[in-house]
């Protein structure tokens, strides 16, 4: 299984790389921008599945993926997106994108995604077309990164630093940290207050 995985963030690059490798069975390719992934369709050819970044260099969003939809080299090819917008992933499914991948998977779960999109699969995360999604124009969550609002939501719902880490496939340390951010945001400075103060602005 051959995969082209097109980033412009080194660090999102090298970790997602890291962890396909450790799977096994899987070739991957890497460029930082658009031109740089169409080149190597073009020249290295038959790539099982290719991975864009919607906000790449070159890429012009949409229009990107229906350029490389139509390459021969590309077998299916992919959204891997910060945009989490479910208006944004209808239109990439229409134009016949493979899937949509969101940033915030966790690496496990893209993993296996990319092998099942590279399947001939399509792919969306369980639930997200169906999902709820009215803190997104939230102010209190404008002022939150995605992961944070999930953490958040953790607190709201009563769950320990290790609870909320297995939901998200992350570490304690990296719950912690969020925590921290998320606090000073918000304007508290523990769980509960964090949790009232989600619960009184409505965002959960």
């Amino acid at each position: 299984m051959k995969v082209l995985i097109a980033d412009d963030h080194e660090l999102i690059l090298d970790t997602l790389v890291a962890f396909i490798d450790a799977a096994g069975g899987i070739e991957v390719e890497t460029a930082p921008d658009f031109p740089g992934a169409k080149t190597l369709i073009e020249n290295d050819g038959a790539f099982d599945l290719v991975l864009l970044d919607l906000n790449m260099p070159g890429m012009n969003g949409l229009a990107g993926l229906e350029t490389c939809i139509a390459l021969d080299g590309a077998q299916h090819v992919a959204l891997f997106t910060g945009d989490t917008s479910r208006d944004l992933a209808q239109r990439a499914l229409e134009l016949g994108a493979a899937g949509f991948v969101p940033k915030t998977l966790p690496a496990k779960s893209l993993v296996n995604a990319i092998r099942f999109m590279a399947m001939g699969e399509q792919y969306l995360p369980a639930g997200f077309m169906n999902a709820e999604q009215p803190e997104d124009s939230h102010p209190m969550a404008q002022k939150l990164t995605e992961r944070e609002r999930q953490v958040l939501k953790g607190l709201t719902e009563g769950k320990s630093n290790k609870e909320i880490a297995r939901d998200l496939d992350l570490s304690e340390p990296t719950i912690k940290l969020h925590m921290k951010t998320l606090y000073r945001k918000v304007g508290v400075s523990n769980r509960t207050q964090a949790a009232l103060a989600a619960r009184e602005a409505g965002l959960f």
